[in-house]
């Protein structure tokens, strides 16, 4: 495999660095990057981490890396593969700033990795919750349907000047295609992202609305933030991709079918086996937006209520 970081990739140009990951030899990984300097936005590094954690040591080679690779460093890259840095750093405090790469595969390091996040959202506890929500939906999500023995990769960090946490998800498990085929009939990675995206659509169940257990709401709710602040929103899975493009009118319409938002796609990438989730959020207080937070807790404790519901009725006694 071999990746190369140019000296900037966020969301919106993430197109040009996807088109140049190869995927060929997976036993091996050779990371390259602009010979100068680099920044890459933490949904790279999800990617490099979960590609790169399977392979031994010996095998990743980097390869003339920038002087800003100190940057790789403080994220926990060089840790999570396995390689000592050549480099010494002076350690900075990361609450607030940044969350690490880090590895979730089981939900008490989920909740772990919820309460790291928490001080990079620098919201009020009420409107912390509905995002915290949808993230815990999307690595939930992860852990019971990808089947990857490696379960979430994630990474988050924190922009003051533009009060925006950047976050990234990976996967390297079954993929949204496999996952949504289950119950629905897909042609191909494209429409199996339109599907995933779609409000009440998932994998365990074809019924409209989903089950109780799993609305599938986690991926339309992130995108539906992206999509209220202006914010970018990408998703890869296979050779596709859907990248939510920033909407031109001030008049907002929440739609159900993600095409109909403007938005671009890609169905010819380098196969990536799993799911690629990257998102910025804005953190503003708007109106929309503290619309938009009510609405999702309304949506988390109706699904809390379901969920508790359905205990009580399976532990109800049954006469016959």
């Amino acid at each position: 495999m071999r990746i190369h970081l140019p000296n900037s990739v966020f969301l919106g140009n993430i197109n040009h660095f996807l088109n140049g990951f190869d995927p060929s030899e997976p036993d091996k990984l050779e990371i390259t990057s602009h010979p100068k300097w680099f920044w890459v936005h933490p949904v790279v590094l999800c990617m490099i981490a979960a590609i790169g954690k399977p392979v031994r040591p010996e095998n990743v080679r980097f390869e003339s890396l920038a002087r800003t690779k100190h940057y790789l460093t403080r994220m926990g890259l060089f840790d999570f593969l396995g390689i000592p840095p050549d480099m010494e750093i002076e350690q900075h405090e990361q609450a607030g700033r940044f969350v690490p790469l880090t590895q979730i595969k089981t939900s008490d390091e989920l909740t772990e990795f919820l309460q790291e996040l928490q001080p990079l959202l620098h919201l009020q506890p009420e409107d912390v919750e509905p995002i915290r929500y949808s993230i815990s939906e999307l690595v939930r999500n992860v852990l019971e349907h990808s089947a990857s023995e490696e379960g979430a990769i994630v990474c988050a960090q924190y922009f003051p000047n533009k009060k925006m946490i950047r976050i990234g998800i990976v996967d390297t498990g079954l993929g949204i295609r496999r996952t949504i085929s289950d119950s629905y009939a897909v042609q191909d990675d494209l429409s199996a992202l339109r599907l995933a995206l779609t409000p009440g659509i998932t994998g365990t169940t074809n019924r409209p609305g989903g089950s109780e257990q799993n609305a599938g709401a986690g991926l339309f709710f992130i995108k539906t933030i992206a999509y209220v602040n202006r914010d970018p929103f990408v998703i890869y899975s296979g050779n596709a991709m859907y990248k939510l493009l920033k909407r031109t009118s001030s008049h907002i319409v929440l739609r159900a079918n993600p095409l109909d938002d403007r938005h671009s796609k890609e169905s010819n990438l380098p196969h990536w086996q799993g799911v690629v989730a990257g998102i910025d959020i804005g953190l503003e207080k708007t109106k929309e937006f503290t619309e938009l937070l009510d609405l999702i807790r309304n949506f988390y404790w109706q699904s809390i209520k379901e969920k508790k519901k359905e205990k009580y009725r399976l532990r109800k006694p049954k006469f016959v």
